[in-house]
């Protein structure tokens, strides 16, 4: 049985915006259902999904410029 969570808890766990979350979701890299009018993320998929990131060496934050 999945752990729902909330697109916000996603995005808190995840360091993620909540609408780069949304674009997760729309993109079906993360297992999600519509509850009522909002969307739950499936807590294993937000977990799985950031191990496969760490192992393909993601990283967040500012871009170095090139000057």
């Amino acid at each position: 049985m999945d752990d729902w969570i909330t697109t916000a808890e996603a995005a808190q766990i995840s360091g993620y915006h909540v609408d780069h979350i949304r674009r997760l979701i729309r993109a079906r890299k993360l297992k999600a259902r519509k509850w009522m009018r909002d969307w739950q993320v499936s807590r294993q998929s937000i977990s799985d999904y950031l191990d496969q990131m760490e192992k393909h060496g993601e990283k967040r934050g500012p871009k170095p410029s090139e000057n």
